[in-house]
């Protein structure tokens, strides 16, 4: 068996997520973003190429929201977007897009609603300030926008609100053809399985197929998981799959093992 025949090329929207804070590459704060968006892009068809964590740096920041927005249809990033000193995501991707930096009127309306002019801080202001053409990401949260600017969008650190400003957007973007999965595991050492295992890839070169060893209940095995947006060539090859692990003699487990 092999792939479907005349199956027409998959419809692919691609993206990157951008993570930026010291606070994630010095450990003290776990990002707890990236797995939330990367579920929600892959559920509406937007298959996650690349993650990229950097400091609080602006030269680092516009190199990488430079690279990214090139390379993929979608940016998304996380983080540097509150009222402190260190929060320079806005100034940096103004920079990266060669705009100025402004004041949105309708983000100053919204803190000015929220905190009440007499709370209306300094700080609290330079959340109001996004690049120039950037349209605004409501933040049902705590008021203060994320924006749009391009194709990338810059959402909150603070995951309550970055997933609420992601489920508020995800509407609009476009999406591809969803990527389907199917596992199957086995008690069989990947070392035992390779060669097999690269020749099924090869024979399916549209499909991804990974290799995921584990341990447990005192035991070593493996599970491999076969992505794609080819159903039929998904079932294809999680047949021929099963034969493989028989035939050095194990059983094929549906789904991952149990913990």
């Amino acid at each position: 068996m092999s792939e479907t025949k005349n199956a027409k090329p998959p419809k692919v929207v691609t993206a990157a997520i951008l993570v930026i804070g010291n606070e994630i590459l010095s450990g003290r704060t776990k990002d707890a973003n990236l797995h939330y968006l990367a579920t929600g892009l892959t559920a509406i068809g937007i298959r996650l190429m690349e993650a990229r964590v950097v400091p609080d740096i602006e030269a680092r920041i516009v190199e990488a929201v430079n690279a990214l927005r090139i390379a993929y249809d979608y940016v998304f990033t996380t983080g540097g977007i509150g009222p402190t000193h260190d929060d320079i995501t806005s100034d940096s991707i103004a920079k990266a897009f060669g705009v100025k930096l402004i004041k949105h009127p309708k983000a100053v309306e919204l803190l000015t609603r929220h905190y009440g002019e007499a709370n209306l801080t300094a700080a609290r202001l330079r959340m109001a300030h996004v690049p120039e053409g950037a349209s605004l990401i409501d933040n049902p949260v705590s008021t203060a926008p994320g924006f749009k600017i391009g194709n990338v969008h810059v959402l909150a650190g603070v995951p309550a609100i970055c997933q609420a400003m992601f489920d508020g957007l995800k509407g609009g973007l476009a999406r591809g053809d969803p990527v389907h999965s199917k596992t199957v595991s086995a008690h069989v050492g990947e070392g035992v399985i390779a060669h097999d295992l690269g020749e099924l890839q090869q024979r399916y070169p549209k499909l991804d197929i990974g290799s995921y060893p584990f341990f447990r209940q005192g035991k070593f095995g493996a599970s491999f998981v076969i992505r794609g947006t080819d159903e039929e060539a998904i079932g294809n090859a999680a047949a021929e799959l099963r034969t493989i692990i028989r035939n050095l003699n194990a059983e094929p487990i549906e789904g991952e093992t149990p913990a």
